[in-house]
């Protein structure tokens, strides 16, 4: 029997459509793990990969934050920046467990640039509201070209950084020093006008004659433990230990000295101006 060229015209394209609701599905993860404020957009590229866009004009920026608090865990994404001049902007992957003052949180945050400037990405560790704990380093890579991969690593040891496979930072715990380590955080991700403090110290502002500016993000995955209260054990998932003992060796050290010796711009413990009483005491331990 043959089929009518109509009538098979139709299934494929009935079977097309359920292919790609099906990897759509398996890919939703913006509005299923997170809340969204401001301009948010969500997409879909040809391989199924859920796209979010955050939007950022005169009249707002754009965010999303985690429906789920976590303690500790392996955090990452993919993003692709802002292209030209995104001087004035500031884009963030991070956590943070809110916004008093005794607060704790882990930031990875890009700070726009004039067009052909370089990109610097800012890692900072708060403790109990204290935050002053600023890494700075210049991308050695054009971020809106493509799409990288941005993680942080949290665990009760320590808070590494890690740009593509490379690692930039390690934050390491003292027993006689505030850490991240007793509050749950969510996961936030905004893209906003920081004009004052972005870029060369705040004198280059927000060109908004080139707004709307748009920053991408997929891949979003979180391997990390969920807080039961009260006193409870965490509950984790499998394979847990993979980076809940995760510490950096030699060559992985080696990859943060490289980052420091070649592209940072910023870092707390060469800052005597800031510390005039003394560098904090993490600095001389490092």
């Amino acid at each position: 029997m043959r089929m009518d060229p109509m009538a098979a015209q139709r299934a494929v394209a009935v079977s097309l459509v359920a292919l790609l609701a099906a990897t759509a599905s398996a890919d939703s993860w913006l509005y299923e793990k997170f809340t969204t404020d401001g301009n948010v957009r969500a997409d879909y590229n040809a391989q199924g990969q859920q796209v979010t866009s955050l939007i950022l004009n005169q009249q707002s920026g754009g965010a999303f934050s985690s429906r789920q608090k976590y303690l500790y865990g392996v955090f990452s994404i993919q993003m692709k920046l802002i292209p030209g001049n995104s001087a004035g902007t500031v884009t963030s992957f991070y956590l943070s467990s809110g916004d008093g003052p005794g607060h704790d949180e882990i930031d990875m945050e890009f700070m726009g640039n004039s067009t052909g400037q370089p990109v610097v990405l800012n890692t900072n560790v708060w403790a109990n509201g204290d935050g002053k704990k600023e890494h700075q380093f210049y991308l050695w890579f054009d971020p809106a070209a493509d799409f990288h991969t941005y993680t942080i690593i949290w665990n009760d040891k320590n808070v590494i950084f890690k740009v593509d496979d490379l690692f930039i930072r390690s934050f390491r715990r003292y027993p006689d020093l505030a850490y991240p380590g007793g509050k749950p955080m969510s996961v936030h991700a905004t893209l906003w006008d920081g004009s004052y403090w972005a870029t060369q110290q705040g004198k280059v502002k927000v060109d908004w004659s080139a707004a709307p500016f748009v920053v991408s993000y997929r891949g979003y995955s979180a391997d990390a433990c969920v807080p039961n209260g009260d006193g409870a054990p965490l509950s984790c998932p499998a394979g847990t230990d993979r980076w809940m003992n995760r510490r950096l060796d030699a060559a992985e050290w080696g990859t943060v000295a490289w980052a420091k010796k070649n592209y940072m711009h910023y870092n707390y413990c060469d800052d005597g101006w800031r510390f005039p009483q003394g560098f904090p005491a993490e600095c001389s331990r490092n």
